[in-house]
């Protein structure tokens, strides 16, 4: 049961919901009677919420998932340097890591101009279609864009990259100039640039600013993305 549990929890990713009984029991596998008990467990535990026929994930998972230690001391060592990130650009400012073969996110910080993305403080996004996921993908090791150049590459718009040979070159490209771009790839009419945060040698997260893709100027934010990014980096490898 409680392996079921769980992949009815993983079902919510990575939109979050909300979801009928029928589409869980679609999206699982499992039967919808069975379904059926286990979400009434959930919503009684705070795991999920329901909303009439509707389920979605409840707060108690934020609760849990914002108590763990790596990723707490993470966030609150980057508050500082994406607030920095924010006044320079006014823009969103997202910080992510890497699960898998998926990014998810730690931090988001809105800008002026709400901005239709489906990026969420907790939820995750294939690597491949964020500016966040391909800067951190391009410095976890070749084994890692090996496995995932094997498999059929995610699509989120039409924009999103799905032939491996582009996605490597573009890999590549982001290897020599520390810097990730994503434009429309996961949000039609939404641009993204990013950079690696390192702690002793090993990519521990990235950060980025999106912004509208009418006013997407690389020249201007990459100073300011590239900054926030090694200033923590800096600040992690003095912390071990």
């Amino acid at each position: 049961m409680l392996e079921k549990a769980a992949v009815i929890l993983d079902s919510f990713e990575p939109s979050g919901g909300p979801f009928r009984l029928s589409e869980l029991s679609e999206h699982t596998g499992i039967p919808k009677p069975t379904v059926h008990r286990l979400a009434a467990d959930l919503v009684r535990l705070g795991w999920l919420e329901r909303s009439g026929p509707q389920y979605r994930l409840g707060a108690k998972l934020f609760e849990l998932g914002s108590l763990v230690p790596h990723r707490l001391d993470l966030r609150e060592t980057a508050l500082p340097f994406l607030q920095d990130l924010f006044e320079a650009t006014r823009e969103t400012v997202h910080l992510g890591v890497r699960e898998g073969m998926e990014v998810v996110y730690l931090e988001r910080m809105h800008g002026h101009e709400a901005l239709q993305l489906p990026s969420r403080i907790g939820g995750s996004l294939p690597l491949s279609c964020t500016g966040v996921g391909k800067a951190l993908l391009a410095f976890s090791g070749p084994e890692l864009t090996e496995e995932l150049l094997s498999g059929p590459l995610p699509r989120l718009t039409p924009y999103s990259i799905t032939d491996p040979a582009r996605l490597r070159t573009t890999l590549e490209k982001i290897q020599v100039s520390g810097l990730a771009y994503e434009e429309q790839e996961a949000a039609l009419g939404v641009s993204c640039i990013a950079a690696p945060v390192f702690a002793g040698g090993t990519t521990v997260a990235a950060l980025s600013v999106a912004v509208p893709r009418a006013r997407f100027s690389p020249a201007q934010l990459a100073p300011a993305v590239r900054t926030a990014a090694l200033g923590l980096s800096r600040v992690l490898r003095g912390g071990g």
